[in-house]
């Protein structure tokens, strides 16, 4: 009998197991999990700081019942430290804290991303701060549960939250839903720096609308603990400034979390990523890799680093078939992303204009915003939808779209179409001959997709060699009778 061992216990980890077992029932899968938590849900982990989801248990996409009826042997608590590629064989460090040797014939390495933890005063070397003092990195479960209990112990408190990518933006979110104060500190210019700075802007004001004290192109220099509880030191446009805290969360992004492989002989690639060929396979024998920790491909830029947990389930899948025999490529992506900020959800895919200008793919690219109604007007209820569309001028192909709206406003679905098209290289112009769904509490006869690239089309036809955006506001044009 075959034995097939993942290393780790998240998302691609997961996904490997379940589907070589699917594949090949035979096979014996053995997990091993360095926590106490296989298959939780790390996007989820904001919406319980904030109440939203009650128990921590319910971050489980699958029970220990469920792994176990689907044939997967999971070890918890059971550390990774080496693998021999020569022996095809892993070295362990059990709960009990004894060494164990796991033979495998086939390895999937799903070992995710570790926090990035800045060049700040206080956050490293000897001293540092951390959990006990009321500093908090945000990446696994037990990190969560360190946020919650501060959370407990300081109730109505001041919270700071150092950085403005996703994961802040939600934290924020769920820290003014705990009833806490909470400033969030930002080095780069713009909020969600993602998206254009014209559309992080939207979401800056919702913060603000929201209580958050938003502080952007500021840098934290050094945090310190004193009788008041925490104290940070930052500079920005205002000058020196100090932010105080009951507790402080640092959210500045992460990195793939490759150590044990590369001392295994795993060369690394984009970001440090290991790098992995089509079928997810490694330099080393039977042996794959899946997930944040690995290398992708997305179908405009080619081989680069993208930690989504939506790529990590598809490597996984895909990294799982093949080591139980199967002859399956990863078709890549195109970077799609969504985010909800209180009453706002953003949303990208593809490349924005200067992620295509330097793709090196010989693109003319031209980026236009437009403005239109997520319904038709006369219905109750309509809201804007703020969208901006990247083409190529000389080809017409579609290259990313950005959108913001309201909750309600189907963001997410919208973005799903520009991400179908993006896939299939559409063109621009070909978004108008898709058959899309209508009725006037929900959309319009030209929905706003196809506005939006209508809007393209008539910019690329009237401008030859700029990249100036041009806004179309359909909230006039959707009160035409003819429509």
């Amino acid at each position: 009998m075959a034995h097939l061992v993942t290393i780790g216990g998240s998302d691609a980890g997961i996904s490997a197991a379940l589907r070589a077992r699917e594949l090949d029932p035979t096979t014996e899968v053995t997990v091993l999990v360095a926590d106490d938590y296989p298959n939780f849900s790390i996007c989820g982990i904001p919406y319980h700081v904030s109440g939203e989801v009650p128990t921590i248990a319910d971050l489980a996409h699958r029970t220990g019942k469920d792994l176990a009826a689907a044939g997967l042997t999971v070890l918890r608590r059971t550390l990774a430290t080496s693998i021999d590629a020569t022996t095809h064989t892993v070295t362990v460090r059990t709960p009990e804290g004894t060494t164990r040797v796991i033979d495998y014939d086939s390895l999937v390495i799903g070992t995710g991303a570790t926090s990035m933890v800045p060049p700040i005063a206080g956050l490293r070397g000897e001293g540092a701060l951390g959990p006990t003092d009321g500093v908090h990195t945000i990446r696994t479960i037990d990190d969560t549960r360190a946020v919650v209990a501060d959370l407990d112990r300081h109730p109505g408190g001041r919270a700071v939250i150092v950085g403005a990518g996703y994961i802040g933006l939600e934290m924020a979110e769920g820290l003014v839903g705990r009833g806490m104060s909470v400033t969030q500190v930002e080095a780069l210019p713009e909020v969600l720096s993602t998206v254009d700075a014209e559309l992080g802007s939207l979401v800056h004001a919702e913060l603000v609308r929201h209580g958050v004290d938003v502080h952007t192109a500021t840098t934290v220099d050094r945090i310190s603990r004193d009788d008041d509880g925490l104290r940070l030191a930052a500079s920005g446009p205002e000058g020196p400034r100090t932010f105080r805290a009951d507790l402080v969360v640092v959210v500045v992004g992460v990195r793939p979390d490759t150590r044990l492989a590369v001392e295994a002989g795993v060369p690394t690639g984009a970001k440090g990523a290991l790098v992995v060929d089509d079928h997810l396979r490694t330099a080393l024998p039977d042996v794959y890799a899946a997930g944040d920790c690995a290398e992708t491909h997305h179908r405009l830029l080619g081989t680069t680093w993208l930690p989504l947990g939506t790529t990590a389930h598809k490597q996984g899948r895909i990294a799982g078939a093949n080591a139980v025999g199967a002859d399956v490529t990863f078709p890549g992506i195109v970077g799609t992303q969504v985010v909800k900020v209180f009453d706002l959800v953003i949303a990208r895919t593809g490349l924005r204009d200067h992620e295509a200008g330097n793709a090196g793919r010989g693109w003319s690219p031209l980026t236009v915003a437009t403005t239109a109604d997520d319904h038709k007007r006369y219905y109750p209820g309509a809201t804007p939808l703020h969208l901006r569309i990247t083409g190529d001028r000389t080809s017409g192909r579609l290259l990313g779209a950005q959108l913001v709206g309201q909750r309600g406003a189907e963001v997410a679905k919208r973005v799903d179409t520009y991400a179908t098209a993006l896939f299939h290289e559409m063109t621009v112009a070909g978004l108008s001959d898709l058959d899309l769904s209508y009725t006037p509490p929900l959309g319009a006869p030209w929905d706003a997709v196809q506005v939006a690239t209508q809007a393209w089309e008539a910019a690329a036809r009237s401008r030859t060699g700029d990249q100036s955006q041009v806004v179309t506001t359909w909230g006039t044009m959707n009160r035409r009778p003819t429509d």
